[in-house]
């Protein structure tokens, strides 16, 4: 489901609803793109980059107390969905119901006490940790909080104590989580190893400090053993020939400090009967169950040792081209991501595919194809390193990997290589080509060390460059991202200034429909920005930058200002009065001028203040309570009312209506989905215009996308409703109120 709200911006099903003339930009984060929503101290994020909704369970008997900790979370940019027991059977009720994340338990809560919280919580055999928060931290606190169980202290009062306690808690709780379905894949992965092992054809044996811990049984076999038993603790001395253990055992004190193993060792090795033979054995660290140990493949020799050094080259070697094949260079590329991962090393991986290969191919012919591929190959080789090393990585891409490579010196080899070919001609038989290629590299480093990445990362640069038309280079450079960024960030921040100076933000409009056949003509104004080739920007696009940058409050004043001139002019037009909802930020009520702005603006364009509504979000209000009644009393002496966003989405949303008197409540968009076939949401939908009635509220429901929701929303008493399903935002108040 696809919404429209904060200006009209698309927003998909779930995401919590922002606010502001354009979105709270701190409850939006999760919405924004990774490199947007990046949270200073760090947040749990789901795989896709996107925040997690933390589920916290808070322990405590003042209503107003708990939906402080819950505002100043979301102020923090984390998005929560908090539950509250009121008694011991009702928390019982919610820890099996429903999932959570955290629970924040008052040291002194009485609704449910400190000691049944901690007995409950570990009655559900779930992992949940419990903060306890306490007035102030003193030793018996502490120790109140090690006897019961609590895994840390909060203070109530001091948020970012709280917040940042909360944000190390959570995230070692995925970290446990993540661990846990790690352990479960690991196993997994060993079970299936274990099965090839036993299947393979190769002798395979794990050592540990020299002894047996670990054979298949084609191992077995080579050596005359019945079963794994009669191995068992063996040592590998004993099964090599005895004018060879000198020599072995030297390599075994060499592996033992930690040098790295030769990728052959050639040997004679020993039965059971005592009977010899020529073999080579390969090393790979490895670990069996949680032990460093060594994994030894162990071939016999031919009888020719030159004969089996040429048996291995060729094994090596793709037949058509003499470079390496995949096999062997994907071993090479695992070592080189290994060392950047644990020794912060630079190497480069270049993929070079040729351009327009299958037309090449149709023009010399299917049975030249491997004639083609050569020529590619020796051209490749003509431009290497010595130490670089090539190989023929698929069907007709070719690879390069060069170690203890920086960028400047990896941008430079892979613009030899496209320039060996863009100035050569390739000599097919008879025929004479002139093939370019596209070029896809990573520098390889410590923040992309995983060989999955690095191979997308190198196989998305070919692709970009050859849906461009190729001979082109594009390398993927992690240390250039975060300079990009900073340059991305300072280029909108300029765009912003520019459009708020001269004025290329745009409004929409989305009509608010009564559902009681009230008269008035209502609108929601949504930002807009003008784009430099006459675009429309999404407000999600800067407005977090925007308020990174502090110049929230001067588009708060544009919305203002715009809002009352349009009503002004409308009203000069048609006669028609039109009332307009603006939403502002949480800024401007710091902004004391701010009343004396509109009224200034009210005064110039001859609108009655009645006809704007400024709309905050019910957290803002809820943390900043004292600024906003403030704000509203101002604002109140213009005719100006003050509306709530996302409300009902506090533990307790009707009290702070007994400290703040907002006009109308516009309710929490998660109550709208899926509406027609969610009872609960129907029965909250309710309750929630029956006490605002009984206040004497008029209330909203917005992202209305179909009959059936504006069903239930009529027959719940919701005064007005707005959403696709009535009309979308649109540059012009032209709907038809009929």
């Amino acid at each position: 489901m696809l919404d429209e709200s904060n200006h009209g911006t698309p927003v998909p099903s779930g995401q919590a609803m922002p606010a502001g003339p354009f979105g709270d930009a701190a409850a939006f984060r999760g919405m924004l793109a990774p490199s947007l929503s990046r949270h200073p101290d760090g947040g749990v994020r789901m795989q896709s980059g996107k925040d997690m909704v933390l589920r916290l369970l808070i322990v405590d008997d003042s209503v107003e107390a708990a939906e402080a900790i819950v505002s100043g979370l979301r102020n923090s940019g984390i998005a929560v969905r908090p539950s509250r027991p009121e008694s011991e059977s009702d928390m019982q009720s919610l820890l099996g119901a429903q999932s959570h994340d955290l629970v924040v338990a008052a040291r002194d809560a009485t609704t449910v006490p400190l000691d049944k919280v901690m007995l409950l919580v570990g009655a559900s055999g779930k992992d949940l940790p419990v903060l306890m928060l306490v007035e102030s931290i003193d030793d018996a606190a502490l120790m109140q909080a090690v006897d019961a169980g609590a895994r840390s202290v909060v203070l109530r009062g001091r948020m970012e104590h709280i917040e940042k306690t909360i944000r190390n808690e959570w995230r070692d709780l995925e970290a446990r989580r993540g661990l846990r379905r790690l352990e479960v894949q690991v196993r997994e992965t060993e079970r299936r190893c274990d099965s090839l092992i036993d299947s393979s054809r190769d002798p395979v044996a794990y050592v540990h400090e020299g002894m047996h811990i670990r054979a298949n049984s084609a191992y077995l076999e080579m050596f005359g053993f019945e079963s794994f038993e009669d191995i068992e603790g063996m040592s590998l001395l004993d099964l090599v020939s005895p004018q060879h253990v000198a020599a072995f055992k030297t390599l075994l004190k060499q592996l033992g400090k930690g040098e790295s193993a030769p990728p052959r060792f050639e040997t004679e090795a020993r039965t059971l009967d005592g009977d010899t033979f020529p073999a080579v054995m390969e090393f790979t660290p490895a670990s069996y169950e949680g032990e460093t140990c060594l994994q030894i493949v162990l071939r016999r020799q031919e009888a020719d040792p030159e004969l089996a050094r040429e048996v291995e080259e060729l094994r090596q070697r793709d037949q058509a081209t003499g470079l390496l094949n995949r096999a062997t260079f994907l071993r090479s590329l695992e070592d080189a991501v290994g060392d950047a991962a644990r020794n912060a090393g630079h190497h480069a991986l270049l993929l070079i595919e040729p351009d327009h290969y299958s037309r090449l191919l149709q023009e010399i012919g299917l049975d030249a194809a491997d004639e083609l591929i050569k020529a590619y190959a020796d051209r490749l080789a003509s431009v290497l390193g010595e130490n670089d090393i090539a190989a023929r990585f698929a069907e007709h891409q070719l690879a390069i990997l060069r170690r203890d490579s920086d960028y400047h010196a990896s941008v430079a080899l892979a613009d030899s290589v496209r320039a060996a070919f863009a100035d050569a001609v390739l000599e097919i038989g008879e025929r004479s080509l002139n093939a370019t290629v596209s070029i896809g590299g990573v520098q390889i480093g410590q923040r992309i060390a995983t060989l999955t990445e690095v191979l997308g990362k190198a196989n998305q640069g070919v692709q970009s460059t050859v849906g461009v038309g190729g001979n082109r280079v594009e390398i993927f450079d992690p240390g250039a991202v975060d300079r990009a960024e900073v340059e991305r960030i300072a280029a909108w921040v300029d765009r912003i200034r520019k459009a708020i100076d001269d004025d290329r933000f745009l409004m929409y409009y989305q009509p608010l429909v009564s559902l009681h056949g009230e008269p008035n003509e209502m609108y929601d104004a949504y930002l807009r920005m003008q784009g430099d080739k006459g675009e429309v920007v999404q407000p999600m696009t800067f407005l977090q930058i925007a308020e990174e940058h502090g110049l929230l409050w001067e588009i708060d004043r544009w919305m203002v200002s715009h809002a009352i001139a349009n009503i002004g002019s409308r009203l000069k037009a048609t006669g028609k009065r039109t009332t307009l909802l603006v939403k502002i930020t949480e800024v401007s009520l710091q902004d004391e001028s701010l009343a004396d702005y509109i009224q200034e603006q009210l005064a110039k364009h001859g609108v009655d203040g009645e006809l704007l509504v400024l709309q905050l979000p019910e957290s803002k209000v809820f943390t900043q309570l004292k600024a906003a009644q403030a704000f509203q009393q101002r604002v109140a002496k213009l005719g100006v009312k003050v509306g709530l966003e996302q409300f009902g989405s506090g533990l307790n949303s009707f009290q702070l209506l007994t400290h703040f008197d907002a006009a109308l409540l516009k309710l929490d968009r998660t109550f709208m989905e899926d509406l027609p076939n969610n009872p609960e949401h129907q029965q909250r939908i309710k309750e929630l215009a029956e006490k605002a009635r009984a206040a004497g509220k008029q209330t909203i429901a917005e992202f209305v996308q179909d009959a059936g929701s504006m069903s239930v929303l009529f027959g719940a008493g919701i005064d007005y409703a707005q959403g696709h399903f009535l009309a979308h935002a649109g540059p012009e108040m032209d709907y038809d109120f009929g």
